[in-house]
């Protein structure tokens, strides 16, 4: 999990850079139509045309490249993509997300694990789906459903892959 995070991240960190140097080159090739560019990006949100060019003109002048960046291309500081980090979240969410089924399997009757899994999966499910809109301000109701249902799809379909090639519990 950690290794396909950093790989995704690294990708999209690979287009941001590419994006940058073009953006960095269209600035020395271009600046007044890069000017002007950011000068529209603030009147389509809202802001008086002689407004517009005068914000455009000052942050270009503080720093073009990190005007371009977060108000054409949506790069911020915050934003910005770190596949090391990524990675990291990744293995701890997974390390982590993996411990309370594990310690239902050193508990659980062996006959009846199956059920004790999938029935303890998806409570865990919940909770999470829980913890998550907590921590993000959003409603837990949806949040609980939507991991439940692609959760459960999730485990049926491994279950399903499972025993279309002859793996049985």
């Amino acid at each position: 999990m950690a290794a396909g995070e950093y790989v995704s991240v690294s990708s999209q960190e690979d287009t941001e850079k590419a994006d940058l140097a073009r953006e960095k080159k269209e600035l020395e090739e271009m600046p007044e139509t890069e000017l002007q560019e950011l000068a529209r990006i603030y009147e389509g949100r809202g802001v008086s045309k002689e407004t517009a060019m005068q914000v455009a003109i000052e942050l270009t002048a503080h720093d073009a490249l990190e005007a371009h960046a977060r108000d054409e291309l949506g790069i911020n500081e915050i934003t910005q993509a770190n596949p090391t980090l990524a990675a990291l979240a990744s293995f701890a969410s997974f390390a982590l997300g993996a411990l309370l089924p594990f310690i239902v399997s050193l508990v659980a009757p062996l006959q009846q694990m199956v059920y004790f899994q999938y029935g303890f999966s998806i409570i865990f499910l919940m909770l999470l789906g829980a913890v998550s809109a907590k921590t993000g301000g959003s409603p837990t109701g949806l949040a609980m459903i939507r991991i439940c249902f692609w959760g459960t799809a999730a485990m049926g379909i491994t279950a399903l892959v499972g025993h279309l090639f002859g793996t049985s519990v």
